[in-house]
């Protein structure tokens, strides 16, 4: 049972991946896009993660780490983006 949770959280991550990356493929915004890609790249990879603490529990405080460093991370990742992005089209610190 535990197993087939673990490779069902697996198969649910890379299918967020998949679904995060297709859309690369639009003509859509460059920042729509990475938006996108890393909203589905942080669930894939969190859900990923977590069907590993199922299979290994014995490595939950790595797994538990990795899963709070991919929110923490990925969400702050986002935000420079935008920042950046907003240099140079009339943001604080044209130049």
């Amino acid at each position: 049972m535990i197993n087939g949770l673990s490779y069902l959280c697996i198969g649910i991550g890379l299918c967020f991946w998949f679904w995060g990356t297709w859309p690369l493929l639009g003509k859509r915004s460059v920042l729509f896009k990475l938006h996108g890609l890393s909203v589905a790249d942080t669930l894939g990879s969190m859900s990923i993660v977590f069907g590993l603490l199922l299979k290994i529990p014995r490595e939950w405080p790595l797994l538990v780490l990795a899963i709070l460093s991919l929110a923490l991370w990925n969400t702050v990742l986002g935000y420079v983006i935008a920042y950046c992005s907003q240099v140079g089209q009339g943001g604080r610190y044209e130049r």
